[in-house]
Parts: C-alpha cells; structure tokens; sequence
C-alpha cells in the first residue's frame, strides 16, 4: 500500500519536472513512509514517483518505480495483489516469451524479490497490461510505462478500493493517488467545478468520474486508460465490468440448497480471508461487533496460524458506542482484542484535520470515527482487514428492505401515511419515540427519529425506483430551495435503468451503490483515514469472486423473512452464536448534531457566518443560516445538511490558504 505520483509531457518535460515531481512526491509521504523513488525519462517525456509503506518484501528488491526483467516496463503500483504467489508458479511453469523487439525468445524468469509488484510486472510482459490486469485478483491503482510503445497506462481496482486521479495541466498529464499530490505541480489550477460541488451538496461526496476541480478526473473502477503521443484524448475503458454482474441475473443464478450455499460461501469467503491475510509485517482487524466484521474476524481465527488482533472504539454515549456487542464477539472467538474509550474532547480534536486528511469535499461524518479506529490499530499494526462491501453486496442497509413494500404500497395508503407522518414536527416525534422507548427492548434504538420519520414521509411519495432512491440517500435536495448560487451541469449518479431486466427493486438500489456510494463514499472514507496513519486496509468482501457469487445468488438468500445479510448470517452461525449475530445494524458515527449546538458551536458559526457565505460565493445565505438557526433552537436536527456544508467550508477555507 503506497502513494504513487506521475508526470507525462508528450512534447517534453520541462526542465523542473524532477523537481515537481520530487514535490508531488512528498505530498503524500503518510501514504509511504518506508521510502521514496523517482523514475525520470526526459527524451520520453515521463516521470514516475512513489512512497512506500513496505508490507510485501521489506527489502530493497520491493522497492518502486520498478523496471520489468526485460526493461520495457516501469511500474508504480499503490496496493496489494493477492494471487500473486499463484502467478509465480504459473510463470515458473511456463518459461517467459519475451518481446525484445527484433524477435521472441523464451526464457526461465529469474527473481530478484518476492514482492507482489514484481510479480505483477512479470505477467504484464508476458501476457500485456490489459490482460495482466484480468488475470490478478486485488486492490490497487497503478501506472505503467511501456518504453517500446512510449505509451502510459493507468488502471484502477474492480470495485474502487484504490484510488488515482489524473488530469491536464498546461502541456502535461498529471496523476497521482491523492489530490494534494496533484495540487504540488507547478501551476495548478485549482478551480472548483460547480457540478462537482452542486452533486457533492446532494450526496456528501464528489461521485465519479468528476473530482471537485474542473479539468481533473477520478479513474472509475474497473477501468484502464490507455495513453499515446498519437492518442492524447483517449477515454477510460472497462476491463472488467460490474455492470456484467447484474445483467440477466435470472438466467445465471446459481440453484444450490441452503446449506450447499451456506458452505460455498463460507469456502470461498475464507479462501479469499487467507489470502488477504499476507504480509511480512502485522497484522489485525476492525471489529464493531456486527455480522460483517465479526465474520470476516472469524474467518481469520479459523484461518490463520496466530491469535488475530482486532480493534475496537467504544465512545461514552450509547447511541454510538458498540464496544460491548465488539468486546463479546472478540471474547467468544478468542482475539487477542483492543478497545480504545474515546472521549467527545478527542473525536472533536480529529476535526481540524479532516480538511488535509479527505484532501477533497467530504461529508460523512463517519469519517471520525473510522480515523480514530484506524489511528489506534496502526499502533499495533501495519494492514487491517475489513466488513466493507457487505452491506452492499448482501442487502444490509435498511433501505433495501423498504423498496419492494414502498412502492408496492397502493397510492392512497402511501398518501395517507405521508400526511400522518408529517403531522408532527421531528422534535415531536422525538419526544413520541423517548416515551415509547423505554417500553422497547434496546435492540430497537433509533437514532434521530423524528427526522427519520420525515425522510420516510418523502420516500413513500416515490413512485419509481430511481426517484425512491434519490429520496432516500440525497441530502440537499430541490426542497431546500436554491442554494448554490452556480450549479454548473450536476456530475449523476449512474441511472437506476441501467440495472434493470430481470433486477429487483433491492438489487437496482445495491447496484447502484456498489458503482457510486460504494467507492466514492465508503471506501474513499476508508482509504483517506487508514492511509492518513500510515495503515493498510484490506475488504475481503470486495474480491471480484465474492462480488460475482453474490450476484448470482437469488434474493431470497440476501433479504429473508425482512432480515437482510441472511445468508451471511448462516454462515457466521458456524463461528457464533446466536445471540452474538442477531442485532439490527447500527452504523459507525458521533454525536455531530449535538456537538454543532455545543463544542463546536463557535466553529460552525465562523464557517456559516453570513460574511463567510457570501465572500466566498459558493453558496445562498438564506437557506443555510435558516438551517443553521433551527438547528440551535432545537426545533429540527439538520446536522447533516450542515455537515455536508461545514465540511466544504472548511476545506475550501485550507486550500485558500
């Protein structure tokens, strides 16, 4: 897991490249802070930087930019591929057919190291890029250079879990894994793509392929951009495809018993754990305590040789503290288990640095404690495995279940409960929930309920799938009135009929997730905090075989009897018992809205100010000072809307300075 920078001038580098690419380079020293290399061919008018955090060889022979045997190939590789000891034996068993451009010759490879980049560099000159792409299994972001073909490839994980923005600046192409590294070459400029802003507005997150900077782009997943002095306008392509998933599932889906499918998985997800679980340095895992996390640490426990470590943060307010149900599913399987008690003083303290460390616009507020959890476990350890990709994959969030009976609901009653709903304000039906909740068992707290109950009003007034989608995950939305004051053309989410045919309502909604709030949200919040501490993250449930078994099973098998993640369920039964897998979901947050009438008050008020708002000159004054008083008196809780707004400001208020 490292931090890679580049530079490609068609006509020539100019003189200072080095140098800037030297600079672009220490931008992103907590992504590598093992070493540094540079790669400079000025005749070609190319530049190659990395840092390193060393987890796969710890020699010198890991070390990057790295040359393929032959030469033709440079490579600067940021992640991990985790079949590579298959394919050494492969390329073992089969001597190389080597290009030299006079004629092909076969030839035993001979190693200089064992590290996954090395690899992969092999099976590039033996088989291409694309194909070397196809045939690795992990996660990574990358940029090759073939010095026969003087053309430069950049290519992006499956599922987004690395990620590699790129862009023209002058006569140069520019790219590199964050982007402050992008920001430190010479005459950036940094001007804001007011469709960018105005998706993040509705979103909380820039979506792909825009990036918050006009002229500048996010590789999506599963792409390869391909790139010559005789094709300079070339446009990312797919060398593997999500969307192929999701295409006539009806006619792949896989007729297996209950158990049949219960063993498959739990073979196939711990295979997938095993692999993952390489490295030369230590290792562990986060563990909330919910089905996800607790079973891939399962899997870990029964896979690998030494006790797992796992990690867990507990906070002292019960609505997000999950410490207890973490702590019993690591004493029943017998991690070696650390739990971090933060106070509100310390998870406030990360907010200052919540600008530098997303780099880009970012309003989830779950990026906090996700910080916090990965800042702990880098004490212990280098990499750290996670549940990421279940939800998605295995019908987890809450909104999946409401799709098929909202809109299956007759109009009337929908109606009807739309205008019951909004009979009472949110703050009286906090007060309706608070009586109600001491005569509910604790399973059952919910968070927020009077502004849930409001959102549900809007979304039982969907009448498609899209619109009900758009309902549920958008924050700022027409309702609010106008508050850009320059919208620009908005960045889209992928349109929901793209995944239709034979798709349920449950499987548009995780389709659509898993190509948009999938990368963009969770797993940039992961990759940005973890890296931000000099940590290697790992999803097992983000291999592209879990990703294409999970589609081809029926939906029964995700959402049964109301419970999503069934199947995960009956397999994490193999490892726990019951009473340590049924709890509803929780999330991974902090009191933000409390904290904004609070601690942070003096904060908000500063970033929000009408004098603020209006010299900066992104945004309407109007409708956010009205959110914002509402939200001290009390009368609603609009901490996300503020947040998403905060969050901007604060950036926009660094990458001024």
């Amino acid at each position: 897991m490292c931090g890679l920078a580049g530079i490609w001038a068609p006509d020539g580098l100019d003189r200072g490249a080095e140098s800037a690419l030297r600079s672009m380079n220490a931008a992103l020293i907590h992504r590598g802070p093992d070493g540094a290399g540079v790669w400079v061919d000025d005749l070609n008018g190319i530049a190659l930087g990395h840092r390193r955090l060393a987890v796969v060889d710890l020699s010198v022979q890991g070390s990057q930019p790295m040359t393929s045997h032959s030469g033709r190939y440079v490579i600067v590789l940021n992640g991990e591929i985790y079949n590579h000891s298959a394919l050494r034996t492969a390329i073992d068993n089969t001597p190389m057919l080597v290009s030299s451009g006079k004629a092909d010759t076969r030839a035993k490879c001979v190693w200089r190291g064992h590290s996954d980049t090395e690899t992969l560099l092999t099976v590039c000159e033996t088989h291409g890029v694309e194909e070397a792409l196809r045939m690795s299994t992990g996660m990574f972001a990358l940029a090759v250079w073939d010095r026969e073909t003087c053309t430069l490839s950049l290519a992006r994980d499956r599922l987004g879990e690395k990620p590699l923005y790129y862009g023209w600046c002058g006569g140069a192409l520019i790219f590199g894994s964050e982007l402050k590294a992008l920001r430190a070459y010479p005459g950036f400029r940094a001007e804001i793509d007011h469709g960018a802003l105005a998706a993040y507005l509705k979103y909380g997150y820039v979506p792909a392929p825009s990036s918050i900077y006009q002229g500048i782009r996010k590789l999506p997943q599963g792409t390869l951009l391909t790139l010559s002095a005789s094709n300079r306008a070339s446009e990312p392509r797919e060398y593997w495809s999500f969307l192929s998933c999701t295409r006539d599932t009806e006619r792949y889906r896989v007729d297996l018993s209950v158990d049949a499918a219960v063993a498959r998985l739990d073979q196939l997800l711990g295979d997938v754990v095993e692999g993952q679980m390489m490295a030369d340095v230590p290792l562990g895992a986060f563990l909330s305590g919910g089905v996800d996390s607790s079973l891939i640490v399962a899997l870990m426990q029964a896979r690998g040789a030494k006790q797992v470590h796992s990690f867990t943060i507990g906070f002292d307010d019960k609505r997000y503290d999950e410490s207890d149900e973490a702590g019993a599913v690591a004493n029943y399987l017998g991690t070696n288990h650390s739990l971090l008690r933060v106070t509100a003083e310390e998870a406030r303290a990360v907010v200052s640095l919540l600008p530098s460390l997303y780099d880009e616009p970012f309003g989830d507020s779950s990026q906090i404690p996700t910080y916090l959890v990965s800042r702990m476990a880098r004490e212990s350890v280098t990499v750290a495995l996670s549940g990421d990709g279940g939800d998605e994959l295995f019908c987890g969030y809450n909104r999946y279940r409401w799709a098929r009976r909202v809109l299956a609901a007759p109009t009337l009653l929908r109606r009807g409960a739309t205008l019951g709903l909004q009979a009472l304000t949110p703050g009286q039906w906090d007060c309706v929930y608070n009586i109600a909740e001491v005569l509910l068992p604790d399973a059952y707290r919910v968070r927020l309920p009077g502004d849930k109950a409001h959102k549900l009003a809007g979304v039982l007034s969907a009448n498609s799938i899209g619109a009900l989608y758009e309902s549920l995950v958008a924050t700022w939305s027409v309702a609010d009135g106008r508050v850009l004051r320059d919208s620009g053309t908005t960045a889209m989410l992928t349109h929901w009929s793209m995944f239709g045919g034979s798709c349920t309502p449950e499987e548009i909604m995780m389709a659509i997730d898993t190509v948009t709030y999938l990368p963009d949200d969770i797993l940039c919040k992961i990759d940005r905090a973890a890296m931000g501490v000099s940590l290697e993250t790992r999803a097992p449930f983000l291999d592209h075989r879990v990703v294409e078994f999970a589609w081809k099973l029926p939906m029964k098998c995700k959402l049964n009897a109301h419970t999503g993640k069934w199947l995960l369920r009956k397999v994490l039964s193999r490892y726990l018992p019951g009473n340590l897998t049924s709890r509803p979901k929780m999330g991974f947050g902090v009191p933000v809205g409390d904290w904004l009438r609070g601690p942070l008050r003096e904060w908000g008020e500063d970033l929000l100010s009408e004098a603020r708002l209006e010299g900066d000159g992104f945004f309407h004054v109007a409708p956010i000072r009205q959110k914002w008083c509402e939200h001290q008196r009390g009368t609603r809780n609009w901490q996300q809307h503020l947040w998403i707004v905060l969050m901007f400001q604060a950036w926009y208020a660094e990458q001024s300075n």
